[in-house]
């Protein structure tokens, strides 16, 4: 139960520091004695003035053992209840040496019981005053029936003690030191309750910290705060990660040193806070004090005390490029309705006119002779007229692609029976070297089968014509393993002409090419069939190197 009260580090080091007082009031009552030897005519007996540096002298050599007796031996109550007895025997040999029950040395018997009750509680604080008022009664006792003689001040034969005085100065001094144990008891309860409790507080108010500090760097947006003097005072892990700031690095500078542009914005929010409406958020390009540019969009709020005061402002931002391809993404959904809306009528209106072209053509071709000049014309008729329904065709799919039969379809054979075709067509340029990834375990997807053959054919197509001088094509297909979703990839790349950035993000649009043939229906037609299927499509270019497009599909696509 005693030990409980011992916490072993500190409770060690506040004996060493009890013991250091104790040799600061030996100390003390030393350089009395000492005062008292100097000035012979003060009275005081050379057997007084003895048995007092006797005393003295005795208390700095245990204290000296008791010192190393604490760092040799473990059990801390055992020390300070020996300490205790030590203690109270030296006072009432003090006691004895200096007058005996007249003696002022006893006032020390309740610093005893005080740092017994601090160290080890009720229980021992009471036993160390009982010791006392029984070492001190004892001593009384024997006085009075002057079975000890104690050094007086005064010879011994003239000194008479009354018993109703004896029994006051004992039961005074009894009642002081219970007196004294119960008031350290109820002080130091109080005090180890008020710690316990500040504790529990302490420990709430930590919780709620690590809680607090938690969600702020569990949040995917960049939150920093700014104190009124404009300097940064935190910096969450998405702030890191997204401007590539540590926060040691930013933590008390000044907001318009590291982020000029985020200064500027808080700027012109204090100066619209008179108007209406207040400017809260901000979208565009900001940069940093390196000169790295971030698409950011960012929001500003005053930071408030409890009481309401202003204490500075908290920027919440976040990095907005997945969010404009989003919105790009988005607007080229509403143009291909728009589209899908002018195709239902354009094919009306194109295919018959075609069919009945094409059924005239044929009519006259049958009644012209063979070799006739017309003949050619003829020819070139009919292939302006499949131009016209490839395109229909290619426009129709991007508009209102059909959803056809979802089946079984083994990609490997199908990627090589496109190749075969593709080796046919005069975009297949020599030399060129084909790289076949492929590995040699079946490969199946749950797809339309004309489609998926429609997506590679035009994937490698557009890869040969990068290379109208021949090259390097490379096609490879991957099976991904996941947790969450099994997936096949699709890799083709080339070394041909390559991209520039600033066509990068209009290469899926609809009518958009670099080529001086082509309709620009391709590759958007491809990017809507994926979509369709719930896949993603990626383009890595770079100019003079070459492109590469990756496909990804889920292995059971949706039918």
């Amino acid at each position: 139960m005693q030990k409980k009260y011992l916490q072993t580090d500190s409770i060690r080091s506040r004996i060493r520091l009890l013991i250091l007082s104790r040799l600061f009031i030996a100390t003390f009552i030393l350089g009395i004695a000492f005062f008292s030897a100097v000035n012979a005519d003060n009275g005081l007996s050379d057997v007084h003035k003895s048995s007092l540096f006797i005393t003295i002298i005795s208390i700095y050599l245990f204290s000296v053992v008791f010192y190393l007796f604490s760092f040799y031996f473990s059990d801390v109550a055992v020390n300070i209840y020996f300490q205790g007895i030590a203690d109270v025997i030296a006072i009432t040999a003090m006691v004895y040496g200096t007058g005996g029950i007249h003696s002022l040395y006893s006032v020390f018997y309740p610093l005893i019981i005080i740092y017994t009750v601090t160290f080890l509680g009720r229980r021992a604080g009471l036993l160390i005053a009982t010791t006392a008022a029984l070492f001190y009664g004892f001593f009384a006792i024997l006085e009075y029936y002057t079975l000890i003689k104690p050094v007086l001040l005064m010879p011994f034969d003239f000194y008479r003690l009354e018993a109703g005085y004896v029994i006051a100065r004992v039961l005074t001094h009894i009642i002081s030191f219970y007196f004294t144990a119960f008031l350290s008891i109820f002080v130091v309860e109080q005090e180890k309750k008020t710690r316990a409790l500040l504790t529990e507080k302490q420990d709430a108010f930590a919780r709620l910290d690590i809680l607090h500090k938690s969600i702020i760097e569990s949040l995917n947006v960049g939150i920093m705060t700014i104190n009124p003097e404009g300097r940064i005072k935190s910096f969450n892990r998405a702030a890191v990660e997204i401007t590539g700031y540590t926060l040691s690095e930013v933590e008390n500078q000044k907001l318009s040193d590291i982020f000029p542009d985020f200064f500027d914005f808080l700027q012109k929010k204090r100066q619209s806070e008179h108007n209406s409406p207040v400017l809260t958020r901000f979208e565009g390009v900001f940069h940093t004090n390196r000169g790295r540019k971030l698409n950011l969009g960012a929001s500003v709020s005053t930071l408030r005390d409890p009481q309401g005061s202003i204490i500075g402002d908290i920027v919440i931002f976040e990095d907005v490029v997945e969010i404009i391809k989003m919105r790009d993404s988005l607007e080229k959904s509403r143009r291909l309705i728009f589209t899908g809306e002018i195709a239902a009528n354009l094919a009306h209106e194109i295919r018959n006119p075609l069919a009945s072209i094409g059924g005239s053509i044929q009519l006259l071709r049958e009644d012209t002779p063979h070799g006739h000049v017309n003949q050619k014309l003829f020819d070139i008729i009919m292939r302006g007229k499949e131009q016209l329904e490839s395109f229909l065709k290619d426009f129709l799919l991007l508009a209102r692609p059909a959803p056809g039969i979802c089946e079984d379809v083994e990609l490997r054979k199908t990627i090589v029976d496109v190749i075969d075709s593709l080796r046919l067509v005069p975009d297949w340029h020599q030399p060129l070297q084909l790289n076949l990834n492929l590995p040699e375990a079946p490969v199946t997807i749950h797809v339309n089968k004309i489609e998926i053959r429609q997506v590679i054919w035009n994937i490698i197509l557009n890869a040969l014509q990068a290379m109208p001088a021949g090259g390097n094509l490379t096609v490879e297909l991957a099976l991904l393993r996941s947790n969450e979703l099994d997936s096949v990839q699709i890799k083709v790349s080339d070394d041909g002409c390559g991209i520039d950035d600033g066509n990068l993000r209009r290469i899926f649009e609809p009518f958009y090419t670099t080529r001086e043939v082509g309709t620009g229906l391709g590759l958007a037609v491809v990017n809507r069939i994926i979509q369709n299927w719930q896949g993603t499509i990626d383009m890595e270019s770079e100019r003079g190197k070459g492109t590469t497009f990756t496909v990804t599909l889920p292995l059971y696509a949706l039918d």
